[in-house]
């Protein structure tokens, strides 16, 4: 038997179609996917949504009158137009049936399907015929299908309808240059037509594999412009060569040609804009709504059958999914509304949410970046005139915001009328806290060596915490306020400043990076260097406001002061910010990006990636000016900026380039050539032995590689330079973005300014903004060993946050981890990659030596590239007598190293139009060197004493491979933490 049975007689009678059909299509296949497949019940037919979009009819102004009958009696009528395949959801597009129904609204009376409403509906499909001349046949065909489940068995023996089937699938360019046809008669007036609808932009024939190209195209494109698809009718001029109920026949154009009648219109718009989707989902169509001077012809049997069952199918859908019945008389509007405007000024808000300062040992000081792209200082601004490294002051405004908590004004600004005094407590409590070894929010630190508390020979634990108390400023132009009065072990320590300017707005400046041993010994490690104090801190900044005499409700913020920044214009691949809005969209606080944008989302990742050129050599080879990986160049942009699937694969390679932990997060090659939290040497068997960028940035690397995305670069476009060019309603964000993409989140090792507590979603108030610890509250005491479950408590040191509580997590001192944090710790792989903190803490600089060598033109073209190219050791004024001396040089002369500035290029095409360059720096001499060696017998672990100085040895020769820095699992790693 080459085919199945035929279908019995008494399944298929005369006058039963439309009653078998909705048995096969609704009751049997639509019901049983309703029970078994997840929430919303779907369509019974064309269940692939590809996009629903808004727009209007638009008659033509040539219309005959005698055909201004139905919907084409209205000049102009609001559509909803959903675009779809005859498909699962999960099938892909390519070799699927495209469909679209059209929701003209304003359209009043009773219809076709004789309900009263204000609706029509048009559905069509991109093939000009039907595979089956009639209702009957229908039954036959979906018999076979639902009940026997052998289509194939069915088609063997019906090639007519197997060829037609296999002609109408999906094109291979979009939805908008598709052509679609009603196939079914129609009336309009006193004739009979058929529809079609022709797109105006002519389809591009390009062959697509992505699995939902359909849907991305569509989105792509309008968002790029507006689209016309031309609505036809053809008369019926020869009833013996256009049947009324043999679908399969097409009318011949011959006879009679298609004649425009009215332009559907789909403006630019977001197709994925929130709820626009949902909306098409749930709207019902059905080709008998529609006035009866355009209703189906009731000679098509298919046309009657479909009737009944587009209703039955609609009415099942509509109540598993508890939506309404009755279809809908008003349109959803094409843009939501937006909130009323609103500048009733009822609480404040400080920002940025945090603030960062920096220490160092000038009385002058610069102020942080206050735009995520802030313009470069000219050289020679961070340091005074001593060559002394300047510190980084930390400055706050005030918002007053409406009660949904948009920012309608600065109340810090001029004439603001608002009185204003400021409140911060900075204190520094590292030396009472424990040492660090490990994340402690990571599997592995189960296998370092255990947490325990820092000094604990010393029973007076308060006297090892530097808290000065809180500090106050009010008005206009306040004088300095200084936190002076703390002490570690009895000496006082200067932790910094606050002041207010002439706008009343909050400067905060840290300490001089002062660190001190009152024992006198030398550091000797990394990050727990017993007896030790620094002058790094942290905590609350809050203000009391009164508005008109009337006090508000003030959201507080929280400044952090770090270590000097020595790559002031560099970030790194994953910041700070980018951290927490992953922790945010995690915790449910943040809507995951669901479309990035090229120019915001994902340019930035090359682009830090290429910056890195100037403070690692690694980095400048594979991403920098000429490099193996061309990321950023005019050419490489307008490719990777296009969504165009002709460059998909190139993006596609691009993106699986970066690392995942499940895949290759042990391997140092994926991107980025950053070191992770678990890293050790040699290296551990454990994917964080290398960073990856955070889950939302890899999410929205998959989507730019499959096409689903803005794009929105624009060469020519320039980012705000400085606050006050910001929207008012943005400045906020903007001040906190600013400040917290410039701060690391990579490593935390354990970092540079923050470390891993500020992953945990208990931290946070709101995105972005730290929880303050009530006001009297004590914190719970804790062992003397700190557990990965002790940290979890509740209100343990990841809940509300006491004076201190960020910094206390980081090394002690910072100049130690600073110094030690470096690059290519496996030489045999890479001489400078992996790195740890290039970007605050550089490797390998262009020296002004060799700038000046790349500007003179008077020289040869290699040698000027020659000097280009070449890159020295940051790390080389500390002197390359070892470890220990470096990390003690580095504590007493931090600023001794350079500082990566901007200076202009050359101007010619063989060299980048900016370079940045170390400026000046000065060699530790013996004469500087605090470095006292250990009594005999007390030689510390891991420091180089007893190494001579060398004339032309590099401080970066000095081997680091044993020191506890790269050494956290001297009992190996079992395989359960990996």
């Amino acid at each position: 038997m080459d085919h199945e049975p035929p279908v019995p007689p008494e399944f298929n009678r005369e006058g039963q179609e439309t009653q078998r059909l909705t048995e096969l299509f609704v009751e049997i296949g639509q019901a049983r996917r309703t029970r078994t497949d997840p929430p919303p019940a779907q369509r019974a037919v064309f269940r692939k949504l590809h996009g629903v979009a808004h727009g209007h009819l638009e008659r033509h102004e040539d219309l005959p009158e005698a055909w201004r009958v139905g919907f084409l009696q209205h000049e102009r009528l609001t559509a909803w137009v959903r675009f779809s395949s005859d498909a699962a959801p999960t099938d892909a597009d390519v070799g699927t049936t495209l469909g679209i129904g059209i929701k003209l609204f304003g359209v009043p009376g009773r219809n076709a399907l004789d309900e009263e409403g204000e609706t029509a509906d048009l559905i069509m499909q991109n093939a000009p015929r039907f595979f089956v001349d009639t209702a009957r046949e229908m039954v036959d065909f979906t018999y076979a299908g639902v009940v026997q489940r052998d289509y194939t068995a069915y088609l063997s023996g019906h090639p007519r309808t197997n060829d037609i089937l296999k002609a109408m699938t999906a094109p291979r360019g979009s939805v908008l240059t598709s052509t679609y046809w009603a196939i079914l008669p129609f009336h309009l007036g006193d004739e009979l037509v058929k529809y079609r609808l022709r797109p105006e932009t002519p389809p591009v024939d390009l062959a697509d594999d992505a699995p939902d190209y359909l849907a991305t195209d569509l989105t792509n494109r309008l968002a790029r412009r507006a689209y016309h698809l031309i609505l036809e009718v053809q008369r019926r001029t020869d009833p013996d060569r256009m049947p009324l109920d043999a679908a399969t026949v097409e009318w011949p154009e011959e006879d009679s040609p298609f004649v425009p009648v009215a332009t559907l219109v789909l403006p630019r718009q977001e197709v994925d804009a929130p709820g626009q989707a949902a909306y098409g989902q749930g709207l019902s169509f059905n080709i008998w709504r529609v006035p009866p001077a355009n209703r189906p012809s009731e000679a098509s049997s298919i046309a009657v059958a479909r009737r009944g069952v587009y209703a039955a199918g609609a009415r099942m859908r509509h109540l598993a999914n508890g939506q309404p019945l009755d279809d809908p008389r008003e349109p959803r509007p094409a843009e939501l509304p937006g909130p009323v405007a609103d500048d009733c000024v009822v609480q404040a808000v400080i920002y940025p949410s945090i603030g960062v300062a920096r220490v160092g040992n000038s009385d002058e000081y610069v102020y942080g970046p206050e735009v995520p792209d802030p313009l470069p200082l000219p050289p020679g601004s961070y340091r005074d005139g001593q060559r002394r490294l300047k510190r980084q002051a930390a400055r706050f405004r005030i918002y007053g915001c409406n009660a949904r908590g948009q920012i309608v004004r600065e109340l810090t600004g001029a004439d603001s009328g608002a009185q204003i005094t400021w409140t911060v407590n900075l204190a520094n409590t590292k030396a009472a806290w424990y040492g660090f070894q490990l994340a402690l929010d990571i599997p592995e630190a189960n296998y370092a060596p255990p947490t325990t508390l820092r000094n604990p020979g010393v029973d007076d634990r308060a006297s090892l915490a530097i808290t000065p108390g809180p500090r106050s400023v009010s008005g206009a132009s306040a004088p300095a306020e200084r936190f002076d009065t703390g002490t570690f072990r009895g000496a006082p320590v200067y932790l910094g400043e606050i002041h207010t300017d002439s706008a009343q707005r909050l400067t905060v400046l840290g300490g001089l990076g002062v660190a001190a041993n009152p024992d006198g010994a030398a550091a000797i490690t990394f990050a727990n260097n017993e007896g030790w104090h620094d002058d790094v801190s942290d905590g609350p900044v809050t203000a009391t406001v009164i508005l008109n005499g009337v006090p508000l409700q003030v959201t507080p913020a929280w400044v952090v002061v770090a270590p000097p920044n020595y790559g002031p214009q560099r970030k790194s691949v994953r910041t700070m910010w980018d951290l927490m809005r992953d922790v945010a969209i995690t915790a449910g606080q943040l809507p995951a990006p669901t479309r990035p944008s090229f120019t915001s989302d994902i340019l930035p990742i090359f682009e830090r990636m290429a910056g890195l050129q100037w403070v690692n050599a690694g980095f400048a080879a594979g991403f920098g000016w000429d490099g193996a990986f061309d990321l950023t160049s005019p050419e490489a942009l307008a490719r990777l900026s296009s969504a165009s699937p002709a460059v998909r694969e190139q993006r596609r390679v691009v993106a699986n380039n970066f690392r995942t932990f499940a895949r290759d997060g042990q391997s140092p090659m994926p991107w980025p050539w950053l070191y992770g939290d678990a890293m050790a040497i040699p290296p551990a068997p454990t994917p964080r032995q290398n960073a990856a960028l955070s889950d939302c940035q890899l999410g929205m690397l998959d989507a730019w590689a499959d096409g689903n995305f803005h794009e929105d670069y624009d060469p020519h476009q320039q980012p705000y330079r400085q606050i006050e060019a910001v929207p008012i309603a943005e400045q906020g964000e903007t001040l906190t973005r600013a400040a917290l993409e410039f701060c690391l989140a990579d490593a935390f090792h354990p970092g540079c300014e923050m470390t891993w507590p500020v992953r945990s979603a208990s931290m946070y108030m709101a995105p972005f903004r730290f929880k303050h610890a009530p006001e009297g509250w004590t914190e719970p005491a804790l062992s003397e060993v700190l557990t990965p479950d002790a940290v979890t408590i509740p209100n343990g040191p990841l809940a509300g946050q006491l004076p201190g509580g960020l910094t206390r997590w980081m090394a002690v001192p910072w100049q130690t981890d600073t110094s030690s944090c470096r690059s290519g710790y496996t030489p045999s792989f890479d001489p400078y990659a992996p790195s740890f903190w290039p970007a605050r803490v550089p490797n390998q600089v262009l020296s002004l030596a060799n700038y000046h060598i790349v500007m003179d033109t008077s020289r040869p073209l290699d040698e000027r590239r020659a000097a280009f190219a070449s890159r020295e050791a940051w790390i080389e004024p500390l002197g390359a007598d070892g470890y220990t001396h470096q990390i003690n040089n580095m504590i007493q002369h931090f600023d001794f190293l350079g500082v990566v500035e901007v200076h202009p290029g050359p101007g010619d095409d063989a060299f980048p139009p900016f370079i940045e360059v170390q400026d000046e720096t000065r060699t530790v001499t013996p004469e500087d060197e605090p470095y006292v060696a250990a009594a005999p017998g007390g030689r510390p672990s891991g420091s180089a004493v007893g190494v001579t100085r060398r004339a032309g040895r590099s401080a970066a020769d000095v081997d680091l491979r044993d020191i506890d820095l790269v050494n956290r699992f001297p009992n190996g790693l079992p395989p359960q933490a990996r």
